[in-house]
């Protein structure tokens, strides 16, 4: 039996490191089969001599994030822990630093993962970034983020937000009302998320002056974007012809984000994504990124990621078939 201790500096970083009922510690006891107790300023953390390092080595990183500010959640707990098995969790310092902006009710939005941080960093440094990954993993929310601390620092006058009005399985014209009303529910998470960072209120008066447009991508067509931050959500949804049209909209002073998961392409069989073609047309043409997120980015309930590794499986299964 090996054992090892750590010391804390304050006695608030040992009740947040536990969290409530010690669930944090007792996540980490049961991933590494070792015990962990609490006497005064230090942990003892027993058992395996190998064990006893993954789990020291996570706790510190736990503590990384508290010492930033950050609060603990099964959801960043299990993620150190995948660092911890990488031998990447030394990196969590920088990313713990990353304040995007503050929403409405005057909480923090960073990035949470490694991938997430590698988006936020693209769209600061590119012109137009493309994020490809699985649901959950923060690609619209955190762009939404970008443009409203853009639009703030007023870097830029407009935020438009639009997406492709795709059924996933459904018929648009059954929906009640006139087009507008008919796109609506399509639009809603943008809506959201906009309402989350500025407030219902900010964002009606925002709509109303112009500066902010959550609209269909058909009302792209036609139009150049200046002085404008905008966003293509659900791009996997778009046609080649669509997507082309979309960023020869780019006008001066104005950034694109276009994100979107290629697993869940709603096309009708047969139809090419736009956002697969483009991704693979413009890798090499400076100023443009791609960001591929993966089901360790998901920020999420745990179960979305065990969700997506099992139709990755089961997909793969089916290839080799």
């Amino acid at each position: 039996m090996f054992e090892q201790i750590i010391n804390f500096d304050r006695m608030e970083q040992a009740v947040a490191l536990f969290g409530s009922f010690d669930a944090n510690i007792k996540l980490i006891e049961s991933q590494y089969g070792v015990n962990v107790i609490s006497r005064g300023s230090d942990l003892k953390v027993t058992g395996e001599a190998e064990n006893v390092a993954k789990a020291v080595r996570a706790i510190n990183g736990l503590l990384t994030l508290i010492n930033k500010g950050e609060g603990l959640s099964e959801q960043n707990v299990r993620y150190v822990m995948n660092l911890v098995s990488e031998g990447s969790e030394d990196k969590l310092s920088a990313m713990a630093n990353n304040c995007i902006c503050i929403t409405s009710k005057g909480r923090p939005v960073k990035p949470k993962t490694l991938g997430q941080e590698k988006y936020v960093d693209a769209i600061k440094e590119k012109t137009i970034v493309f994020g490809i990954g699985p649901a959950g993993t923060g690609k619209t929310y955190l762009a939404v983020a970008m443009a409203v601390n853009a639009f703030r620092a007023k870097e830029i006058n407009r935020i438009i937000l639009t997406r492709p009005a795709v059924e996933a399985g459904e018929k648009l014209g059954f929906l009640p009302g006139d087009l507008q009303q008919k796109v609506d529910p399509y639009l809603r998470p943008l809506y959201d998320a906009l309402f989350d960072m500025l407030g219902a209120e900010n964002f009606q008066r925002y709509q109303e002056r112009g500066n902010i447009e959550v609209a269909p991508l058909a009302y792209m067509r036609g139009r150049t974007l200046d002085d404008s931050f905008i966003i293509l959500d659900e791009a996997q949804n778009t046609t080649p012809e669509q997507m082309k049209m979309f960023l020869t909209r780019l006008g001066f002073n104005s950034k694109i984000v276009v994100t979107g998961d290629i697993t869940q392409i709603d096309l009708p069989d047969g139809k090419r994504s736009g956002l697969v073609e483009a991704s693979k047309i413009l890798k090499n043409i400076d100023d443009i990124e791609t960001i591929h997120f993966t089901e360790k980015d998901v920020v999420r309930h745990r179960l979305v990621q065990d969700i997506i590794k099992a139709y990755e499986k089961y997909e793969e299964v089916k290839r080799r078939k």
